[in-house]
């Protein structure tokens, strides 16, 4: 799986990730990654794992997904370019608490494990960068779990469509695409409904000029009155 593949050092120097990262501290961060090519539907690794890497998503999608005790399967994180991921130090594990899967083709950057303290302690900047990236990860964590408990689930549905859109939308004349596979069934799973009332919500939506289906890429037509269901000021 391992592959030598050309990094954008630029553009990864433009990444909050490296915001306080020197050139030089860049290259030997650089150094010391492995750079790895995952065609769609491959797996990255499995919940359960023993966490032997951490990872960072230089271009494609991933689907970190969890199976709970009861058998449910739960998307908990659309993995963007940029974004860290497979850091199960950072939550004292030792071994992945979910399986990361590429939605797309995808290129990543690898660190073994043992390097995590390592790297902190050469590269201050570096680490401080990885703590704000961890604290944004578990604080969007935490707002899908009070959404969970506290809302109905038309306004969870919206809420998670305008996420995506506002992460990995692509703006086009009508409207925000959400440029990667999306299934419905993947926004039940992170919104904790079913299939069939995602299917019904957006089929509702559709009719009324709020979104547009088409090839697992959905178009967000009207982000206003999405949002405006999200935060209940519409029904």
């Amino acid at each position: 799986m391992t592959a030598t593949i050309p990094i954008n050092r630029a553009w990864l120097a433009r990444l909050p990730l490296f915001a306080h990262s020197s050139a030089e501290d860049l290259d030997d961060i650089l150094r010391q990654a492995s750079g790895l090519h995952f065609a769609a539907g491959a797996t990255v690794f499995e919940q359960g794992m023993p966490a032997e890497a951490f990872y960072l998503l230089v271009h494609g999608r991933l689907k970190a997904t969890q199976v709970t005790l009861d058998g449910q399967r739960i998307l908990v994180r659309m993995v963007n370019p940029g974004d860290l991921f497979g850091f199960a130090k950072a939550l004292d594990r030792t071994d992945y608490p979910a399986t990361a899967c590429a939605a797309q083709d995808s290129l990543v950057l690898a660190w073994p494990s043992a390097l995590w303290e390592p790297l902190f302690a050469h590269h201050p900047g570096f680490a401080l960068d990885t703590v704000q990236a961890v604290g944004r990860h578990l604080q969007e964590a935490h707002v899908r779990l009070c959404e969970l408990a506290t809302e109905e689930v038309e306004r969870r549905v919206a809420h998670a469509v305008l996420r995506l859109a506002q992460q990995s939308g692509r703006r086009e004349a009508e409207g925000l695409r959400i440029d990667f596979p999306v299934t419905r069934q993947d926004i039940a799973e992170m919104t904790g409904t079913t299939l069939h009332t995602v299917s019904r919500l957006l089929c509702a939506w559709e009719e009324r000029g709020l979104v547009r289906g088409g090839r697992q890429k959905l178009l967000v037509l009207d982000p206003h009155r999405l949002l405006a269901i999200a935060d209940g000021v519409e029904a």
